[in-house]
C-alpha cells in the first residue's frame, strides 16, 4: 500500500464531517498533531442539526448501522462508544408498508424474522429468507476486509483469493435476480433490494455485491443515539478535542501552499496559516480538485446518484403507534428507478422513507408532540434539472399528502422545514445530491476517485466521493483509510474479525 513519504508529524484535516472527524481521531491516536479546519460554525457536515420551534431536526442521515465501526473510531484514542454515545438498537429495524395494504416488520434477529416471513408469505419464503441471510453474511465476510476496509492502489490489487470467492458467491451478478434466487415474493425482494438506491443504482442494474448494504441493516441492525444522528459528530468532535485535536470553525480553506509536489501549509479565507506535513481533504470533490490545482482525466465523466427532497414536520401526538422507520412502497418499482435515474422525472408513484425519531427519543420534540422526517428520492440536477426554489414547497405538500394518506391520516403539521436539491447544491454538493457519486462498476473500488491523488505527495482524500463510498459506515472507514495512507497500517486483524461478527452482538 502506498503511503505519504517523508515526515507526517503535523496533519491538517479540512472538514469536520464524519470522515474528517474519523481521520482526526485515528491520526491523534497514532501520535500525530492534528488541526481540523471547518467552514461551518461547528462539526457535522451532512449530519447537521436544525432547531425549529422546539423540534430538533437531523438534516442528514437518519439510519445508523454498523456500530462496530463507530466503536473502532472512538477506540482509536481509547474511548468507549458505550460511554460516549450509547446506542439503542431498533426492533424492528424498519416497518415495510406495501401498496396492497400489507405490512412487514423487518427484524434483524434471525428467528424473529423467519417467523415473521413465514406468517407474511409462507414457509417456502421463510426458508428462502434463511438461505438469503446466510448468503448475505458470507458475502459481507468475504467483501468487507479486502474490498471495503482496505486501501487498494490499482485494479491489480483486487486479484486475490477473496475476489474468486466473491465471484463464486455471485457478487458480480445483478442484485435483483440474485435476491430473486432466494425469494419469489416481490414485496420481500423490495425489502432486500431498495438499499441499491443508497448506492445510486437501480436494483436491476446494481451489482449483487452491494447486497452488503442489505446485510448492514437487515442483519447487522439499525441503531439510534440519544439526541439523534447529529449527536454523533458532536460526540466525535468532543472526544477528539479531549485527545489533543485542535478545531477552527467558521473559516473556509482558501489555498494550499505548495513547494513542488508537497503541501507545506494551509491558508484560510480569513488569512490564517496552518503549517503541515500532510493534509486530509474531505471537501466536495470539485473543491478538493480546485485546491489541488488539477483534476484527473477520466474516459467517462463521473455520474452522480439521485438526490432527495426531505420534509421535516411535527405536530400533536395523534399516531403514537407509528414506528421509528417506515418504508412506504408505492405500486411502481422498476418504473420508479427508471424515472429517478434514467429519464430524470419525479416519482409518479412515490416510495418514501418516513422516520419518527421521537419513537425512540421523545426529547427531540416538545412534550406531547411527534417529529417526522419524510424522504422522497428525486432526480439529481444533472439528470433532471428543475427550479427547486419554486418547486420545493409544492412538491413537499404533495409528499406530505401521500404520507398522510398512507400512514398519518390525522396528522396536522405545526411547522415544515424542506431541504431540496437546490439546498444541497447551495452547500456545494455535486449535482444537488447529498449522496455524491453513484456506485456503478466503473465508479467502485479502484475505479472510484483515488484517496491518494496523483501530482501531490502529501494530500489524501476522505469522504463519500472517494473510497470506499457513500454512507455513514463507509465515510467513517474513509477517514481511517486516509489515516492509513499517512501513517501506514497498524495491527488490524482482530478488528476486522470483530466487524465480521457484528450480527452476533
Amino acid at each position: 500500500m502506498k503511503t505519504v513519504p517523508g515526515r507526517t508529524d503535523r496533519i491538517v484535516v479540512v472538514g469536520a464531517g464524519l470522515s474528517g472527524l474519523a481521520a482526526a481521531l485515528h491520526l491523534a491516536g497514532r501520535g500525530r498533531e492534528v488541526v481540523v479546519l471547518e467552514s461551518d460554525p461547528g462539526p457535522g457536515g451532512r449530519a447537521g442539526r436544525v432547531e425549529r420551534e422546539g423540534y430538533l431536526l437531523d438534516t442528514g442521515p437518519t439510519v445508523l448501522t454498523m456500530p462496530s465501526i463507530l466503536r473502532d473510531t472512538f477506540g482509536a484514542v481509547g474511548a468507549e462508544l458505550d460511554d460516549e454515545l450509547p446506542l439503542t438498537r431498533l426492533d424492528p429495524a424498519y416497518l415495510a408498508q406495501f401498496a396492497d395494504g400489507s405490512t412487514l416488520p423487518v427484524h434483524t434477529d434471525a428467528a424473529a424474522m423467519t417467523d415473521t416471513v413465514r406468517e407474511f408469505a409462507g414457509p417456502a419464503e421463510a426458508a428462502g429468507y434463511l438461505r438469503l441471510r446466510d448468503w448475505l453474511t458470507r458475502l459481507y465476510r468475504t467483501e468487507f476486509g479486502r474490498f471495503i476496509d482496505s486501501n487498494i492502489d490499482s485494479p491489480l490489487g483486487m486479484l486475490n483469493p477473496d475476489l474468486a470467492r466473491l465471484v463464486a458467491l455471485g457478487g458480480f451478478r445483478r442484485l435483483d435476480p440474485k435476491i430473486g434466487s432466494f425469494l419469489s415474493d416481490e414485496r420481500l425482494k423490495r425489502v432486500f433490494t431498495f438499499q441499491a438506491l443508497y448506492a445510486g443504482e437501480s436494483p436491476m442494474r446494481a451489482l449483487a455485491l452491494y447486497a452488503v448494504i442489505s446485510y448492514m441493516d437487515t442483519v447487522g441492525g439499525v441503531y439510534f443515539p440519544p439526541g439523534g444522528v447529529a449527536a454523533l459528530p458532536q460526540a466525535l468532535a468532543r472526544v477528539a478535542a479531549e485527545n489533543g485535536v485542535t478545531f477552527h470553525y467558521g473559516d473556509p480553506v482558501h489555498t494550499l501552499e505548495r513547494d513542488g509536489g508537497r503541501i507545506h501549509a494551509v491558508r484560510t479565507a480569513a488569512g490564517e496559516r496552518h503549517p503541515c506535513d500532510a493534509v486530509v481533504l474531505t471537501t466536495e470533490l470539485p473543491e478538493s480538485y480546485r485546491l489541488l490545482g488539477r483534476a484527473p482525466k477520466r474516459p467517462v465523466p463521473l455520474r452522480a446518484a439521485p438526490s432527495a427532497l426531505i420534509l421535516h414536520t411535527g405536530g400533536p401526538d395523534t399516531r403514537p403507534g407509528v414506528g421509528h422507520h417506515t418504508i412506504s412502497f408505492g405500486h411502481g418499482w422498476r418504473s420508479t428507478f427508471d424515472e429517478l435515474i434514467t429519464t430524470g422525472r419525479r416519482m409518479s408513484d412515490p416510495s418514501l422513507l418516513i422516520t419518527r425519531p421521537t419513537a425512540t427519543d421523545p426529547g427531540l420534540a416538545p412534550p406531547g408532540r411527534q417529529l417526522y422526517s419524510i424522504l422522497a428520492p428525486v432526480p439529481n440536477l444533472d439528470r433532471g434539472p428543475a427550479d427547486w426554489a419554486a418547486d420545493a414547497g409544492p412538491y413537499a405538500e404533495e409528499i406530505l399528502a401521500v404520507a398522510r394518506q398512507r400512514l398519518l391520516p390525522d396528522f396536522e403539521p405545526e411547522f415544515t422545514e424542506v431541504i431540496s436539491p437546490a439546498d444541497w447544491a447551495g452547500r456545494g454538493h455535486v449535482a444537488g445530491t447529498p449522496f455524491g457519486y453513484a456506485h456503478s462498476f466503473v465508479q467502485t473500488g479502484p475505479f472510484r476517485p483515488r484517496n491518494l491523488p496523483r501530482g501531490t505527495e502529501n494530500v489524501v482524500l476522505a469522504g463519500g466521493a472517494t473510497v470506499p463510498g457513500v454512507g455513514v459506515p463507509t465515510v467513517l472507514i474513509s477517514g481511517r483509510l486516509a489515516a492509513d495512507r499517512i501513517t501506514g497500517v497498524p495491527g488490524r486483524r482482530s478488528r476486522v474479525l470483530d466487524l465480521a461478527g457484528e450480527a452476533s452482538r
